[in-house]
């Protein structure tokens, strides 16, 4: 088994049996699916023993989260004899359906770029087939205060897919509804962060794959067709909770190495390193205070459970994370000299976006 196709299901037991089908009749040679389910009390464990009895299951007991429960899964299937030469591991929601030969592009997109430690296919909407889903769409981006946003998909704002993403690219993110990871490097990684528990996860994995001077591609001759909100619904005052708490989080886990890159190129590493460090403070206060705003309009709006997400999540992340060492990114530098630092988009998204309209798209493909 060169490749593990991992779905991590929790209570989605009507798609499993809806895409799990479709999935496993999509696998070539050397390809296998598994169904790693994090403690679901619906039936899907029972759907599983009784419909797909030829499809790997690993029973979790709880629910570990998406990044626990990949990891387990992980760490599972490492230990499987048939999964000595395991290459490539790839996280993909149960809410996804495949057309035949999805795989393959990636696979070969990997085997010939060994420099590229992730990729993704392009990401459709389930429901209108033709138009980018908000979940990925071709392939992410982050602006310069951590926003997110993908070629495709800006804030709320869908295009359709004319072909205008149809070349292989390399991109900041990419979506982890469908995410093929070198095996190697997920190791490496020590795999996704367990304390985000969902949300965001897959956007630091990214960026510290990035760190250590991988690549992320985005493979379009793949494309996939996403449901969205399968596990929990977009207005989910939890889901917003751990939305900005995970953005906060992985601000401090990359940022200051980020900018210590850059500034490395003109500054001894010390002078580099204390200069980071005061940089990426200053820019994750400006954040929180964005985080304010918003949690401003939603109360304004008579949203009161959502502004009391955003105040937890500030008060999560704040408990979670220590005081940003310099030392700690002087170490980094002294061990990475010549890596690239990941390029963040220059500009605000949330402001471009309202001030170019519709015209969003146009403006950012002459700039990415």
């Amino acid at each position: 088994m060169r490749t593990a196709v991992v779905i991590l299901n929790w209570n989605t037991k009507d798609f499993l049996g809806r895409f799990l089908p479709g999935l496993s009749a999509s696998m070539p040679e050397g390809a296998e699916v598994a169904v790693a389910d994090n403690g679901s009390t619906d039936g899907s464990v029972e759907l599983m023993k009784d419909k797909f009895q030829s499809i790997k299951l690993i029973e979790l007991d709880k629910n570990y989260g998406f990044t626990g429960g990949y990891n387990q899964a992980f760490k599972a299937l490492s230990q499987m004899p048939e999964a000595s030469d395991l290459d490539y591991f790839v996280l993909i929601n149960s809410d996804i359906e495949v057309p035949e030969g999805w795989l393959e592009p990636l696979v070969s997109w990997m085997d010939s770029h060994p420099d590229c430690a992730a990729c993704a296919p392009k990401l459709h909407s389930w429901q209108d087939r033709d138009s980018f889903e908000y979940a990925g769409a071709a392939g992410g981006l982050l602006d310069k205060f951590g926003y997110p946003f993908c070629r495709g998909r800006v804030l709320k704002r869908l295009e359709k897919d004319n072909g205008q993403y149809d070349t292989p690219s390399k991109v900041f993110w990419a979506t982890g509804a469908c995410l093929m990871v070198r095996a190697k490097e997920y190791e490496r990684m020590e795999g996704l962060d367990d304390r985000f528990f969902a949300h965001m996860e897959e956007i630091d994995l990214c960026w510290r794959l990035q760190l250590e001077g991988k690549e992320i591609w985005v493979v379009p001759q793949s494309v996939v067709y996403h449901v969205g909100g399968g596990t929990l619904p977009n207005d989910s005052p939890w889901k917003l909770k751990l939305n900005y708490r995970n953005n906060l989080l992985m601000l401090r886990n990359n940022l200051a190495k980020t900018i210590a890159l850059k500034e490395a190129g003109r500054l001894p590493i010390r002078k580099a390193a204390e200069r980071a460090s005061r940089k990426a403070g200053r820019i994750i206060f400006m954040r929180k205070c964005l985080d304010g705003c918003s949690a401003l309009v939603y109360l304004l709006t008579g949203k009161a459970a959502l502004t009391k997400s955003v105040i937890e999540a500030h008060k999560e992340f704040k408990s979670m994370v220590s005081k940003l060492e310099v030392t700690d990114i002087q170490e980094y530098l002294a061990s990475h000299n010549g890596i690239s630092a990941p390029a963040l988009f220059p500009q605000w998204i949330v402001l471009l976006a309202m001030t170019k309209g519709n015209g969003i798209f146009a403006y950012l493909r002459k700039r990415i």
